[in-house]
């Protein structure tokens, strides 16, 4: 049997009561193998071009008019280059991976400096990120009850739930909730998730996440990683996501997450506003997938609230100038509220061209909208609408195989006065695929 690629469902879901080929959780896509197959190898990647035709200068949203004629400026980068592992061990039992290279990894050396008197020097080669997004091991007792304890992914939101390059239209991962939320979010914890007729559902227990990590412009995207050898779990959270396939062709899908966030961090202070207030985070997220008649259409609507916002400031500085958790006075201000909504449809129109459906290869054009704004309510004395953004994007994806994409784009931030608007053209090419 041939091996299942990343984004399709297994046939059936190895139950024989779903036909739709909407999107899978992103999260089972390690086990995404063919049938009987104890090993699965694969991964996804993907290489992107852009040039921005605005000012890449810090100040250009503190001095708006100084950078309005400031030149473009382009980029080579690898996104994300991604390795899949699993193995069944047979009797329910499976263990799954996930390593990934963001921005083509990181890299440091030491080097022996000539010119500076022989010294010996650590030079950070390159930027970019090495991670672990997955390692779990899994007992299944029925296809509706399954057990993962590791390393897994939040699937609050679109993007988390399916975030492989296949599964949106966009070089880069759509905008808003990669801004709003960590993405792909991936935290140590347990599940329980399972599928039953046309229904598939997922409960997690996790660590909280940390609210010294949170910013004006990303509000809690950051609040997931750990400058810690581990992760830090004063705090608790619980996640939750349920998805319904009942009419052929759509997913939809809603989830949720709660929990505290202040003093969630190390140590952990039995007095002081890090013991007197709880930095309660809690999202909801209403999503869909499309996927007939030539056409795929998906959206996201996603809302956030954080408790306790306002004593944020005053903690920021808290910990000393070295810690790792320590932010600037001028990022202490979190807002209580983030939204991120947002739209995009495309259409085959090689399924209109006979020689080019014979040999499988597709062609969508394709719109997305979106809006965001991670400082939904504004703190402080100072103004920061430039985090009230509107995009929007138009382009082309061609799929020459159903494992590979190549994507072609246009896209522009639409800012609030007085703020610049940012053009942009992105091109890309990404895989995804099992080679064992």
């Amino acid at each position: 049997m041939k091996n299942t690629v990343f984004g399709l469902i297994i046939p059936a879901l190895m139950m024989g009561t779903i036909t739709t080929t909407a999107q899978e959780n992103a999260g089972d896509s390690v086990m995404n193998h063919a049938m009987g197959n104890r090993l699965s190898v694969g991964g996804y990647g993907e290489v992107a071009l852009s040039r921005n035709f605005y000012s890449d200068n810090e100040f250009r949203y503190s001095q708006p008019e100084k950078h309005k004629n400031d030149p473009a400026h382009g980029r080579f980068d690898i996104p994300h280059a991604v390795i899949y592992l699993s193995y069944d061990f047979g009797k329910g039992w499976k263990m799954g991976t996930e390593i990934e290279f963001e921005h083509g990894g990181s890299g440091g050396a030491a080097e022996l400096e000539a010119d500076e008197f022989g010294e010996w020097e650590q030079e950070t080669e390159k930027g970019g990120e090495v991670e672990l997004e997955q390692f779990w091991i899994q007992k299944s007792f029925a296809n509706w009850a399954n057990i993962k304890a590791g390393h897994i992914v939040v699937p609050v939101g679109l993007t988390n739930a399916h975030h492989e390059p296949l599964q949106f239209f966009t070089v880069y991962r759509p905008e808003g909730e990669n801004t709003i939320m960590p993405c792909t979010w991936h935290q140590t914890g347990v599940s329980f998730w399972g599928r039953t007729k046309n229904f598939r559902y997922e409960v997690q227990m996790l660590a909280g996440l940390n609210s010294d990590q949170f910013t004006r412009s990303n509000w809690i995207k950051k609040g997931s990683a750990s400058p810690t050898e581990y992760e830090v779990a004063n705090k608790y959270a619980v996640a939750g996501r349920l998805d319904n396939y009942s009419i052929p062709g759509l997913r939809i899908g809603m989830s949720g997450y709660y929990g505290h966030s202040i003093g969630n961090s190390s140590p952990n202070e039995a007095e002081g506003a890090t013991a007197t207030y709880k930095g309660a985070v809690a999202i909801g997220s209403l999503d869909f997938t499309f996927k007939r008649f030539n056409w795929i259409v998906r959206g996201q609507a996603d809302y956030g609230h954080l408790g306790d916002a306002a004593q944020l400031a005053d903690m920021y500085n808290r910990k000393t100038k070295g810690s790792p958790f320590h932010h600037s006075s001028s990022m202490r201000n979190v807002s209580s509220n983030a939204y991120a909504i947002g739209i995009e449809a495309g259409y085959d129109i090689f399924s209109q061209i006979e020689a080019t459906r014979k040999q499988n290869q597709k062609l969508f054009i394709f719109g997305r909208y979106e809006q965001y704004d991670p400082y939904a309510s504004q703190m402080g004395a100072n103004s920061y609408d430039y985090t009230k953004v509107q995009r929007m994007a138009v382009g082309l994806n061609y799929y020459p195989l159903k494992q590979v994409v190549v994507k072609g784009e246009f896209s522009k931030r639409f800012m609030k006065t007085p703020y610049n608007d940012e053009p942009s053209i992105n091109i890309g090419v990404a895989y995804e695929g099992f080679f064992l």
